[in-house]
């Protein structure tokens, strides 16, 4: 049932993400939105978050909460990183790692109090509806447009702030498809795949669109528009993982983001607005990949380096405006 491990037996060695499963949306008044079911309006208190602080996935959930002021409203519930045997697990006796809303003690038993039949992988970020007792989504993307717009109307939420702005839609999705596929999803393709010609693919594409990044940001502040969107949220969960992760444990080791000039400083301007810090816990992120991924790392022996610095001035203000937060 948990389903921890990625099979490429049937893929030829390639690594393939499973698509979500579900896929209904929070909107304003609990009309349908563009996918999925209605019937889940936007009231505050309603909603729990299950994240892992480890998932870069879930990452962007909690940025889009802490960013948007959602805190009030949308209460989180954080899985330990360890994710074995049977799969993302919650500790009881830890207060960090807890399920207060369903007492689940592992993930997949909300999962299957949704839907009793379930069967597919147990993911997050999920998104529980507390009245109806079930999963309203499990696909990030579409989370981060809910918490973008769906909440505005509740007190103490920044309807200011639009990181989907319907000008730049057109742009954004150009750089989110080409973002997810080999940069996102990139890294997940090069760490897993089992013969060395789908790895040297992925390895390849990726380092093809991070020297394009190198490129764009040299010009630019942000990735779209030149100020904040979900672009630039998209992109930075995979950033901030890369050299303590993925650059070894996932063999991406051309070079690290700190060896690019623009996407290093890049990475420290999305760090140090306000908030976003929070969100950031490279202990867990690194305890969860080296200890859970025994396929890749069967001695589950965490690195205790590298040191990083998301700290120091990133000098990106001649680039463009600071974001207005």
């Amino acid at each position: 049932m948990a389903r921890s491990v990625y099979d490429t037996s049937k893929t030829g060695g390639k690594f393939e993400r499973e698509a979500a499963r579900f896929r209904s949306w929070v909107t304003a008044d609990g009309s349908p939105g563009p996918a999925g079911e209605g019937g889940f309006p936007a009231e505050s208190g309603r909603y729990h978050l299950y994240v892992s602080m480890a998932c870069p996935w879930a990452h962007r959930t909690l940025i889009f909460r802490a960013l948007k002021g959602l805190d009030e409203h949308i209460s989180v519930s954080v899985v330990h990183p360890n994710m074995v045997e049977n799969g993302w697990e919650f500790r009881p006796d830890e207060a960090a790692h807890r399920d207060d809303v369903n007492g689940a003690r592992f993930m997949y038993e909300v999962y299957l109090k949704a839907a009793p039949n379930y069967s597919g992988r147990v993911t997050v970020p999920t998104l529980w509806d507390k009245e109806k007792q079930t999963i309203v989504s499990n696909e990030s993307a579409d989370i981060i447009r809910m918490f973008n717009s769906a909440f505005d109307g509740l007190k103490g939420v920044r309807s200011d702030l639009d990181f989907h702005p319907e000008e730049l839609r057109g742009e954004i999705e150009e750089v989110n498809e080409r973002v997810y596929h080999t940069v996102n999803n990139g890294v997940y393709k090069a760490g897993f795949a089992t013969v060395q010609d789908k790895y040297e693919e992925a390895y390849g594409a990726l380092f093809e669109s991070l020297d394009w990044l190198e490129d764009r940001l040299s010009g630019q502040r942000y990735l779209a528009g030149n100020r904040l969107t979900e672009a630039d949220w998209r992109l930075f969960t995979t950033l901030i993982r890369f050299d303590a992760v993925y650059f070894s444990h996932f063999k991406c080791n051309r070079q690290r983001i700190a060896d690019f000039p623009a996407l290093s400083r890049y990475l420290r301007d999305l760090y140090q607005v306000p908030g976003v810090a929070d969100t950031v816990d490279i202990q867990q992120i690194k305890r969860h990949y080296y200890v859970s991924q025994r396929t890749v790392n069967p001695t589950q022996i965490v690195p205790v380096g590298p040191r990083l610095d998301f700290t120091s001035a990133h000098n990106r203000e001649a680039l463009g405006p600071d974001f207005e937060g």
